[in-house]
């Protein structure tokens, strides 16, 4: 092998391993659950569906007990419907995650 071609393979392979590290960072800093959203639980009306509300109102130790994540459904303006509470049923849009050592499976 010439030395350019050792310098090429070197260059390529720095590529490559600073994609992968570049696309690890990016997955791990989204939400797992891109199709939640913050709701009011009280604030339900009948046609528009659930007020959105930030999310640090449904992380975990938060003291209100009226805020719940919603899932799937379609958002208009600041509301939610169409969806559900439930994580498996969000309403035809949820994800389903097996993942490495997830317990995936092939219905039919």
């Amino acid at each position: 092998m010439t030395d350019s071609t050792t310098r090429r393979r070197l260059r390529s392979g720095t590529v490559v391993l600073g994609g992968v590290g570049l696309l690890a960072a990016t997955l791990s800093a989204c939400d797992s659950d891109p199709d939640k959203r913050c709701v009011d639980r009280d604030s339900y009306t009948s046609g528009k569906g659930y007020k959105v509300v930030d999310d640090k109102y449904c992380k975990d130790g938060s003291t209100s007990g009226h805020t719940g994540w919603y899932y799937g459904g379609s958002k208009s303006g600041s509301r939610m419907k169409s969806g559900s509470f439930s994580k498996s049923s969000g309403g035809g849009s949820g994800v389903s995650r097996g993942g490495f050592g997830g317990k995936g499976g092939s219905g039919g």
